[in-house]
């Protein structure tokens, strides 16, 4: 019987959902990423998080972490190369409280807080 697959701590959700080429055609098939990948991505590569680090941070593990991270770079570089949109939703996760549970520097909700900037639901 397999495990049960644990479900990944994100800080916040993105503030844009969708992203791609202008002017391209409503009905061409968007990369569908999900918010756990989303926040992989977020923290290593914009927070400069190490692989354990973001495994921490997630609360997942970090062979974990290089798998998500492995295929959310290949969804970028998917909708770059080819043109298409990127849309992000879905996944296995929960939104962290904000207060620091857990969270560490990373944390983008604790943030948007501290400069009383819009949080999310």
């Amino acid at each position: 019987m397999a495990r049960p697959r644990k479900r990944r701590r994100v800080c916040s959700l993105p503030e844009n959902s969708r992203f791609g080429p202008l002017g391209s055609p409503l009905g061409a098939e968007p990369i569908n990423m999900t918010v756990d990948e989303y926040e992989t991505i977020r923290l290593i590569d914009f927070e400069g998080f190490n692989q354990e680090e973001c495994a921490k941070q997630m609360n997942i593990a970090r062979s974990t972490v290089q798998g998500i991270y492995v295929d959310a770079r290949k969804k970028l570089a998917e909708a770059l190369v080819n043109g298409k949109v990127l849309h992000i939703e879905g996944g296995d996760y929960r939104l962290c409280d904000g207060l620091g549970e857990g969270c560490g520097r990373g944390c983008n909700r604790r943030r948007r807080g501290r400069w009383g900037q819009q949080g999310e639901v």
